[in-house]
């Protein structure tokens, strides 16, 4: 009996214990794109797994409902296709680095203020009981909705799904040098020509000089607008609030990006989405199982779907996969195709990271969108790539470069550019091994990425904040950040030095001079 006593006990103990360190957390991705929220989902789910109650303010109701999620759900969700129509990115209408940017702010602009018109996003924003100890949002062009953080008294931890920008450095207390740190678009390495160090330059003058002067305070009008009312007092700015962000989260990853210069608060959690892989439906099974000659994966991703392609282009990869001699999988999302290849399957859904994991796939031609390429890189396959718009075109030199892929100019790519560069990439011994090389080098962490993310999360609120993560240098003026004023009194202190000697030196000079002038006359006039 007393036995029973001590381990109903301790049960007690650890159920109460557990309680306490769940956590209340506000966890938002208001960007609709289906990719974003399938890799920040793993974030969410992780926190359900470990106890915590998560309120989650998304485009994508889940799956896997949990006791300790309450959704938020947009909808309707922001149509981007409306704005930004697909037709002009398979024609390649945003593939300067400049137009890319002005998407992005765009983007940002719209998708924030339409989450933030949602009814239930106002309740939200108008609530007077509801508690968090954490906010958690998607840095990707919604800095308006720093401002939940600053309602609900609570710190804030952001995750960057595409990686590094020069202004999370900022807001960190770094200044990214432009010498050696590619912007954000660019897939330059740390060895930059004359060419490429102006260039990178440049566009990251023009994005930090368009950004502070102009999407910025877009931002804050739209913050003012929504919060306004709902908060007592002056809102801050929210530079402010960007630069009192506690911890960011980066998809990024040591063995694939360029070394940079970091702060204690920025976590690299690049492959986090990665699981060890599940079993595959059973039809997808043999198909990968009883192909002789091994597989081929096709997918554009969740945004951008192959039904959505020119149909010339349709039937050029038709005509190219028919000349294979491998089985072709395409994530193609209805059956209007028409007359398939006897070698191609095609299905509106698939489970690409368990396909990539299968020994008999071969190669993977995607997007070059940077979930996929990480899973790619992952389970060591080879890609061609055929980048469409964004990152995609920086993640597919940087893959063509590392010898593990090949790209194609989606506008310009034919029927034998297609045969040929497939048939390259599977018979050449070289793709695979670089690919199986660059895999080794991701999968060595000292902890799975999602599982050191979690951990920060908590330490974060644990710590109220942490603070002592945050350099001063995020909130220090650019001058005093750069020395100019210590420099500018150190000139000033040499000129003094140079000059009030001299000064000094020419008035004695001028008062002997006027002497000796004085005494010469004197002594003349004497002798006459």
């Amino acid at each position: 009996m007393q036995l029973l006593r001590s381990v109903l006990c301790c049960v007690v103990l650890t159920i109460c214990g557990l309680d306490a360190d769940a956590y209340r957390i506000l966890f938002m991705g208001p960007f609709p794109a289906p990719s974003h929220w399938m890799w920040l989902e793993h974030f969410q789910r992780d926190l359900l797994e470990r106890g915590h109650h998560v309120t989650s303010l998304n485009n994508h109701p889940t799956k896997k409902p949990h006791e300790n999620l309450t959704e938020i759900i947009l909808n309707p969700s922001f149509d981007i296709p409306k704005h930004f129509p697909k037709k002009n990115i398979f024609t390649m209408r945003f593939a300067s680095d400049f137009q890319n940017l002005q998407l992005w702010w765009k983007i940002g602009e719209l998708t924030t203020e339409h989450a933030l018109q949602d009814a239930q996003v106002r309740r939200l924003i108008d609530s007077q009981d509801e508690h968090f100890d954490l906010v958690i949002l998607e840095q990707f062009f919604h800095e308006a909705f720093l401002m939940f953080g600053h309602k609900f008294k609570c710190p804030v931890v952001t995750i960057g799904t595409m990686g590094y920008a020069d202004n999370m450095d900022h807001a960190m207390g770094i200044l990214t040098p432009w010498s050696v740190i590619p912007h954000l678009l660019l897939s330059h390495t740390d060895k930059m020509t004359f060419s490429q160090r102006a260039y990178n330059a440049y566009l990251s003058l023009y994005d930090a000089v368009i950004r502070r002067w102009h999407y910025m305070p877009l931002m804050q009008q739209l913050a003012e607008k929504y919060f306004g009312s709902a908060i007592e007092g002056a809102l801050p700015n929210v530079l402010d609030l960007e630069r009192n962000i506690s911890l960011m989260l980066i998809n990024s990853h040591r063995s694939v990006d360029l070394p940079r210069p970091s702060m204690p608060g920025l976590i690299n959690v690049g492959g986090a989405h990665i699981r060890p892989a599940q079993k595959l439906p059973a039809d997808i099974q043999s198909f990968i199982d009883n192909a002789t000659h091994g597989v081929v994966y096709f997918s554009l991703g969740s945004y951008m779907k192959s039904t959505d392609m020119p149909p010339e282009k349709t039937e050029q990869l038709l005509q190219a996969f028919g000349r294979l001699k491998q089985q072709v999988l395409w994530k193609y999302e209805n059956a209007s195709i028409g007359q398939l290849p006897p070698n191609v399957m095609i299905r509106k859904w698939m489970p690409q990271n368990d396909i990539l994991a299968h020994p008999n796939v071969k190669l993977f031609i995607s997007h070059g969108g940077i979930f996929g390429t990480q899973e790619g890189i992952y389970w060591g396959v080879p890609m061609l790539c055929i980048p469409l718009y964004g990152d995609q075109h920086r993640n597919t030199i940087k893959s063509v470069r590392e010898g593990y892929a090949r790209s194609l100019v989606f506008s310009k790519m034919n029927v034998e550019d297609l045969v040929s560069n497939i048939e390259m990439l599977i018979y050449e011994p070289a793709y695979k091994q670089s690919a199986l090389e660059v895999s080794k080098r991701f999968r060595d962490n000292p902890m799975h990425p999602l599982e050191e993310a979690s951990y920060w999360i908590e330490y974060v609120i644990r710590h109220r904040g942490a603070g002592h993560l945050k350099s001063q240098g995020a909130h220090m003026p650019l001058h005093q950040y750069l020395l100019l004023d210590v420099i500018g009194c150190a000139l000033l202190a040499l000129w003094l030095a140079v000059w009030l000697p001299w000064r000094m030196l020419r008035k004695l000079y001028n008062w002997w001079a006027a002497a000796a002038a004085t005494a010469q006359k004197q002594e003349t006039k004497k002798r006459l």
